[in-house]
């Protein structure tokens, strides 16, 4: 029996993650372009097949010094294979499968060299097309093109994730109906399709920022690679547009600061309680500019908003100078745009800074649909917070237990726990 190489099965199944979710994405999306839309199952299928594969081999024969080759040709192989399998090739149809032979036969060093970003891009638009049903089509995108497993979509749209596994065989099966060509839409077509674009890559960047699952409170992988395709975006003539560059600025702004978000013993660390010196100055700067960038359109996103929220606390000198009343102006705006619970549960830590904790829960009471954040860990943990910030500790306690018990990340339930032990100390003397 072969043992596995030393350290290399932990390894393996991190870097088989990595590249189903990045570069696993980018081969669905080439092998769609040369295959078809209506393919997109099998491409999705051979790709988590390859998946499976570099698992099993990986552990046992140690990473190949090219693992995104080694993905793309076991990938290609895998479709090529089931192509010949196929039954109903006719004499017709020969010249079509002779050339997907051909596109799969040739080595994956020609494969690499494409431009996967442009067939990302390409399919993630194809993702929304106006035929396919609004629900199904931030899903379809997030699980083909972000790798997202159904049950973190479901998190992101507060769902089932039996929910989402039927939009996803619906989509699927509405774009083999329709045979939709994989192309960018025209110009006056674009336009519509880029808000849901921005909103996928919006939530590939959070599960970045904040993961829902795992081990890790970050995966900067995920925020480089939405930062990527939005700049992309901005390249582009057609999509060039202020509210893809006021995207680009939050998440330029947000991502300056993830190496402060927990100190050298790994410990989660709150924005005052960051060290600022290790804020990426350059990305700052970028973000700033990409935001003077979107002012120049006449129309105020929600990435605008949430841009201006993130620029105030990186041009801060230091937590004590935040601008909290400008901070808490702009919250008043967004929730008039969304009417969002989360983005009112965020709202109301500007309302404790500026008005103090009292009224920090008085915000909190007064969410509509407040119901839907009862199982959020943090607005337990918010609630535990402010109760604490006016000395009724015992209640504060009671709320971050409740945070504990609905936190799914371990460095989220250090984080309590810690809270905990400071209101049980402070009690005691």
């Amino acid at each position: 029996m072969i043992e596995p190489v030393s350290g290399e099965g932990d390894r393996a199944g991190e870097a088989a993650d990595h590249f189903f979710r990045h570069e696993g994405a980018k081969v669905v999306a080439t092998l769609t372009a040369h295959l078809g839309t209506h393919r997109l199952q099998l491409a999705e299928d051979v790709v988590q097949e390859a998946l499976l594969r570099a698992l099993q081999t990986w552990s046992y024969r140690g990473i190949p010094d090219n693992p995104a080759a080694w993905l793309t040709q076991v990938a290609k192989n895998l479709a090529l294979n089931s192509l010949r399998r196929e039954q109903r090739w006719n004499k017709k149809q020969d010249g079509i499968a002779a050339e997907h032979t051909r596109w799969l036969s040739s080595t994956s060093e020609d494969m690499i060299r494409e431009t996967f970003a442009d067939d990302t891009l390409r399919l993630m638009f194809v993702c929304f097309h106006p035929e396919l049903a609004v629900e199904s089509q931030t899903a379809l995108a997030l699980r083909t093109l972000c790798g997202f497993s159904p049950a973190e979509i479901a998190a992101a749209f507060l769902t089932s994730e039996a929910a989402i596994a039927k939009r996803l065989v619906r989509a699927r099966q509405r774009i083999r109906e329709l045979a939709l060509p994989f192309a960018m839409p025209d110009n006056a077509a674009l336009s519509p399709r880029l808000d849901g674009v921005l909103h996928t890559l919006y939530l590939l960047f959070n599960e970045g920022y904040k993961a829902s699952a795992g081990e890790r409170l970050v995966r900067e992988e995920l925020c480089r690679e939405a930062i990527r395709l939005v700049t992309l975006i901005t390249h582009h003539p057609a999509t060039k547009e202020p509210r893809a560059y006021a995207l680009l600025a939050l998440m330029l702004l947000n991502a300056a600061r993830l190496s402060a978000r927990t100190d050298d013993a790994g410990n989660l660390l709150r924005l005052h309680e960051q060290d600022r010196a290790a804020w990426n100055q350059a990305m700052i700067h970028r973000g700033v500019l990409c935001l003077r960038h979107a002012s120049q359109g006449g129309a105020l996103s929600v990435y605008h908003i949430e841009a201006s929220i993130a620029a105030t606390h990186c041009l801060a000198s230091d937590a004590s100078t935040t601008d909290w009343p400008r901070i808490l102006q702009l919250y008043d705006q967004l929730l008039a745009l969304t009417g969002s619970p989360v983005t009112a549960m965020n709202r109301a830590v500007a309302v404790a800074r500026v008005h103090g904790a009292q009224a920090g829960l008085e915000a909190l009471d007064n969410i509509r649909q407040r119901s839907v954040l009862e199982g959020n860990h943090l607005y337990h943990a918010m609630r535990g917070t402010f109760t604490a910030d006016l000395g009724q500790l015992a209640v504060a306690v009671t709320h971050f237990r409740q945070a504990a018990k609905l936190a799914v990340l371990p460095i989220e339930r250090d984080f309590i726990a810690r809270r905990i032990e400071e209101c049980e100390a402070t009690t005691k003397r």
